[in-house]
């Protein structure tokens, strides 16, 4: 059997894992009957000889149960490895006091939108790893498969030098991207945006004499965690305590219009926009060399545009010759329902930076796209040690992110994702917004594709909002129903108030309503609400 597998996937053009595809699920177990009765030699034992078919039989699921082959270890076996992890991980975004009493949590497997943890407990994720980033759901073996291959094949070399699967991503992202030309590989989005900020001051200095230095940032938007990117915070319980952070990033007016600054206002995303113009000039356009925002914001309140905004935003970066750097981290490669969030308006960025979805997680890996005309101011003068790019990311040469990156992005186009997306999205803000009718505490209801979220407020007319222990208190109701959602946590004083749903695009109808189905019930639980 081990040689047919082989040979069959030489002559075919076929993988082990193609072939396995292609076997009934009874196939699998040992004394299982087919339609006849008949007691069958598992295929299991056979193509398990293969330490190619061993590898994807030992991660399948079928009909979303595993096999023995395949079963987690008990929670007793997997004690040693939790006391590891309290004893050493220091875990992100965490208080650890509370691990003197309790477990941390650790998962251990994954499989399309659900997770199952070391006590063997089963969650539906609502939040793609917690942060909006698997994109295209847990247990792609494929993507293994690519990743495994390139790093046997190729596994690194700096990116002063190229490599197959650098160049034949960077080729196809880019014909997501019309009007971007080149593509500048980093390991994180927090970097990528760094990066930027870099481009932006040697800009600044090979060609304005160092004037246009400054970098304008929008309230309630989050670019990272590096000093300088939390110096472009609109999130300043990010940033607090961390100071004295670089100096040359001013904050520009968010434009959230359930939170309106101006009152009642006919056209509030042009309002929103000309406010962006205000600081402008406040500041000097001659020393204002880009903008930094976010297409939809995430963290921040997963806020989308308001109607006019990014079409005078855009007119107001070339009427002051101001570069618009586009931080698509969270909404990049699909969770908006397009490839890119920025596509959604008609804009054109100068730069957009991206992380999180390239490669869904199943590789490090983040990306700088700009145009020629960017790409051109660095090599203005070949004689001066000055004048290139003189930066570097030392993973950005490991290839398995774009080679991950190549295979997340087949999986999106051959199974439809984006559309997916968007009519997955719409029945998620639809079970939402039918949520707020239901609970007085929705306040707002507001996103784009499977990129949602629910603003909770104590009183609709005031808009007060609710404490964030209890929209804690929300996610840890749901989390006890066995489905992870997220909110807003420890960004903005006063403001930790929206609950986030994300969930893979992959997700099925009956995923998205048992996710609300487990807040609406969560909501009950935390506010009593009227019904």
């Amino acid at each position: 059997m081990t040689r047919w597998c082989r040979q069959a996937s030489a002559l075919g053009g076929l993988r082990s894992a193609d072939l396995i595809g292609l076997l009934r699920p009874i196939d699998f177990y040992a004394g299982a009957q087919d339609e006849t009765g008949t007691t069958v030699q598992p295929i299991l034992a056979l193509l398990g000889r293969d330490p190619v078919c061993y590898e994807w039989l030992s991660h399948s699921r079928i009909h979303g149960t595993r096999s023995n082959m395949n079963a987690i270890p008990s929670p007793s076996e997997l004690r040693p490895v939790i006391e590891a992890d309290r004893a050493h991980v220091w875990h992100h975004l965490t208080q650890h006091k509370a691990f003197e009493r309790t477990d941390p949590r650790v998962f251990v497997e994954g499989r399309g939108l659900r997770l199952w943890d070391a006590d063997g407990k089963e969650y539906l994720d609502g939040l793609s790893g917690g942060v909006w980033t698997v994109n295209v759901g847990y247990g792609r073996a494929s993507i293994a498969e690519a990743v495994r291959d390139q790093l046997v094949r190729m596994n690194y070399f700096a990116n002063s030098a190229g490599s197959v699967p650098g160049a034949r991503f960077a080729e196809r992202l880019l014909e997501k991207m019309p009007g971007f030309d080149r593509v500048y590989y980093a390991n994180s989005g927090s970097e990528a945006n760094e990066k930027v900020f870099k481009m932006v001051r040697q800009i600044a200095h090979r060609h304005h004499g160092g004037r246009k230095h400054k970098i304008l940032f929008r309230e309630r938007d989050y670019h990272g965690t590096t000093l300088a990117a939390l110096a472009a915070s609109g999130q300043p319980q990010r940033s607090a305590q961390y100071g004295p952070l670089p100096t040359g990033f001013v904050e520009v007016p968010h434009c959230l219009e359930y939170r309106s600054q101006y009152g009642s206002v006919a056209n509030y995303g042009e309002r929103a926009a000309r406010a962006i113009e205000e600081v402008i000039v406040r500041e000097g356009p001659d020393t204002v060399g880009a903008i930094c925002l976010e297409p939809v914001t995430a963290g921040g309140g997963v806020i989308t545009p308001p109607t006019g905004y990014w079409e005078q935003v855009q007119d107001i970066c070339r009427r002051h010759r101001i570069l618009l750097h586009i931080d698509e981290v969270v909404c990049g490669v699909g969770r908006t329902g397009k490839w890119f969030g920025y596509q959604h308006y008609g804009i054109k960025p100068d730069f957009v930076t991206m992380a999180k979805g390239v490669a869904s997680g199943y590789a490090a890996i983040s990306c700088v796209a700009t145009s020629e005309a960017m790409f051109d101011l660095f090599k203005d003068d070949p004689e001066d040690p000055l004048s290139y790019f003189r930066d570097i990311s030392t993973f950005a040469g490991c290839a398995s992110g774009p080679a991950a990156a190549l295979e997340n992005m087949r999986i999106i186009e051959d199974e439809k994702l984006l559309a997916n997306t968007l009519a997955m999205g719409e029945r998620l803000i639809g079970n939402l917004r039918t949520l707020q009718q239901r609970h007085d505490v929705i306040g707002d209801v507001r996103g784009i594709g499977l990129f949602c979220g629910a603003e909770l407020v104590r009183d609709r007319a005031t808009r007060e909002p609710v404490g964030e222990k209890e929209v804690q208190a929300v996610i840890a109701d749901c989390s006890s129903q066995g489905v992870i959602i997220g909110a807003t946590n420890r960004s903005i004083p006063r403001f930790n108030n929206t609950l986030c749903f994300s969930p893979a695009l992959v997700a099925t109808a009956e995923e998205i309503d048992r996710i609300t189905n487990a807040t609406d019930k969560a909501l009950t639980n935390i506010f009593s609400s009227k019904r």
